[in-house]
C-alpha cells in the first residue's frame, strides 16, 4: 500500500500521476483493511488501541492524540452515533486535505468508514469548503464509486455492518473550522461555535453523539491498520506518530505539501522547497498556520518538525502550514494582512473577539498610514491579552498569538515605523 521515494514512505499518496479512481486505489492495497473488518468483525476496541499505539495525532491544527479521542465516544449508548470529517481547511498557508480529496479520496472514505465501525457510528458526513470545486468533485465521484462496488450502504456485503457518508459544503467561513461551529452549519444554523461542555462526543451532530477527525488523521487510519501502530510510531517520533504533510509557502523557490516524518528538521523541509526564494536570508517561519506564533529563522534552522520540539521553539506545529518569511519582508505589514483576516472571519459571538480583532487591525493600520504612536505598541499587547483564552472557541487566541510573538521578536520594526513613518525592513 506504500511506495518508497527519496525522502519516506508515503502514506497519503498525494501525486497527481496516481490516479484517483477506485480501480488506482485497489491497486496499492485500497479498502483491503475495510474489507477484513467487513469479513471478522473484530472488536473495535482492539482497533482503537491500534490507533492509540500509533501515536497519531489530529492533523487539523489541536494535536489531540485520535486514538484517545475515539475513546470518548460511548460506543454502547443507543441511538444514532456520527463520525464528521473536517475538511473545510481554511486556516491561511495550510493547502493539504485538499490534495488529499483531489488525489486520493478513496483513502478518506476507507479511514471514515474504519472509524464509524470503530466507534459505533453508522452515518458519516465530510463538511468540505465550498470554494474546493475540483476536491468536491473528485471526492463525489469516488463516492459513488464506493457505493456502486457495494463499500458503503446498509448490511455491507452480508456483514451486518451499515455505514452511510454523504457530503456536506461549506460556505467559506473560517470559523466553521472549528469543530461545534461545523456542527451548527451542516444542521442548518449560522456557524457560530457552541459553548463546552458539553462536548461533541456527548451532545454532537443533531443531538447526538459525535467524534470530529480531520482529513489527514482519518485518511491516515487504513495505514495505521495495515502497518500497525507501531510501525507508524517508528516513522516519527515518540508521542509524535508518523508522517506528516506540511505545506510549504511565501518565500520559497518550490512552494508544495510535502509528506515527510514527523521530527524532520526544518532545515531539511526547507531544501525539499528549494530554499529560500532568490537567495535571500531566512527572516522568520510561520511553522503551523497563520494562527501560531512566529518564530525567527535563526532559531527555526535548529528546530525539529514535530509538536514537543516546536512548542519547546515557542510556537506550535499546528496545522502543518508552513510560511516562510525572507530578509527585507516588513513585519509590520505581514502582521496587519494576519490581524485584517482575523478581523474580517470572527463570528462576532464573543465581545473580546468581535471588537478586540477589529482594535488589532485598526492600530496596526494607523502605524502603517504613518500616524502610529508609541502608546500604540503597548496598547497592541494589552488589547491582544484580553482576547486570549476569553473567547468561546480559539480563534480569539489565534488573534492574538501572532500579534504578541511579532512584538515579541520584531517589537524594533514596530518602533522604527512609528518613528519615521517608513519600513526598517524595506530601507
Amino acid at each position: 500500500m506504500l511506495e518508497q521515494n527519496r525522502v519516506c514512505f508515503r502514506t497519503l499518496h498525494l501525486d497527481q500521476r496516481i490516479r484517483h479512481t477506485l480501480a488506482a486505489y485497489r491497486e496499492i492495497g485500497g479498502y483491503r483493511q475495510w474489507e477484513r473488518i467487513l469479513s471478522e468483525r473484530p472488536d473495535p476496541a482492539t482497533l482503537i488501541e491500534e490507533v492509540r499505539r500509533s501515536a497519531l495525532r489530529g492533523r487539523g491544527g489541536a494535536g489531540f492524540p485520535t486514538g484517545l479521542k475515539w475513546t470518548f465516544m460511548p460506543r454502547h449508548l443507543p441511538g444514532q452515533k456520527y463520525i464528521v470529517c473536517n475538511s473545510d481547511e481554511g486556516e491561511p498557508g495550510t493547502c493539504k486535505d485538499r490534495d488529499i480529496l483531489r488525489y486520493n479520496p478513496h483513502q478518506l472514505i476507507e479511514g471514515m468508514a474504519i472509524a464509524g465501525y470503530c466507534i459505533g457510528a453508522t452515518v458519516g458526513y465530510n463538511y468540505i469548503r465550498g470554494e474546493f470545486y475540483e476536491p468536491i468533485a473528485r471526492f463525489e465521484e469516488a463516492l459513488q464509486e464506493a457505493y456502486a462496488a457495494g463499500l458503503l450502504g446498509r448490511n455491507i456485503q452480508g456483514s451486518g455492518i451499515d455505514f452511510d457518508l454523504y457530503t456536506h459544503y461549506g460556505a467559506g467561513a473560517y470559523i466553521c473550522g472549528e469543530e461545534t461551529a461545523l456542527l451548527e452549519s451542516i444542521e442548518g444554523k449560522k456557524g457560530q461555535p457552541r459553548f463546552k461542555p458539553p462536548f461533541p462526543a456527548q451532545y454532537g451532530l443533531y443531538g447526538r453523539p459525535t467524534t470530529i477527525n480531520n482529513t489527514e488523521s482519518l485518511a491516515s487510519i487504513p495505514v495505521i491498520l495495515e502497518q500497525g501502530g507501531d510501525w507508524f510510531l517508528a516513522q516519527g517520533r515518540p508521542n509524535n506518530g508518523g508522517l506528516k504533510i506540511f505545506s510549504v509557502t511565501g518565500h520559497v523557490n518550490r512552494p508544495n505539501n510535502f509528506e515527510v516524518p514527523l521530527g524532520t528538521p526544518f532545515k531539511t523541509l526547507l531544501e525539499l522547497a528549494g530554499g529560500v526564494k532568490d537567495g535571500r536570508g531566512l527572516k522568520a517561519v510561520i511553522p503551523g498556520g497563520s494562527s501560531v506564533p512566529v518564530v525567527p529563522g535563526e532559531i527555526m534552522l535548529k528546530v525539529d518538525m514535530d509538536y514537543d520540539s516546536l512548542a519547546s521553539a515557542g510556537s506550535m506545529l499546528g496545522s502543518g502550514a508552513v510560511i516562510v518569511i525572507a530578509e527585507g519582508t516588513c513585519m509590520v505589514k505581514v502582521l496587519y494582512n494576519l490581524a485584517h483576516f482575523y478581523m474580517h472571519e470572527s463570528c462576532g459571538q464573543c465581545t473580546p473577539c468581535r471588537e478586540g480583532t477589529g482594535w488589532l487591525a485598526r492600530i496596526l493600520r494607523r502605524i502603517l498610514d504613518g500616524q502610529g504612536r508609541a502608546e500604540d505598541l503597548d496598547l497592541l499587547e494589552s488589547v491582544a491579552g484580553r482576547i486570549g483564552g476569553r473567547t468561546i472557541c480559539a480563534l480569539g487566541d489565534a488573534a492574538a498569538m501572532p500579534v504578541q510573538s511579532f512584538l515579541k521578536h520584531y517589537r524594533h520594526e514596530f518602533a522604527y515605523m512609528i518613528e519615521h513613518k517608513r519600513s526598517l525592513a524595506e530601507q
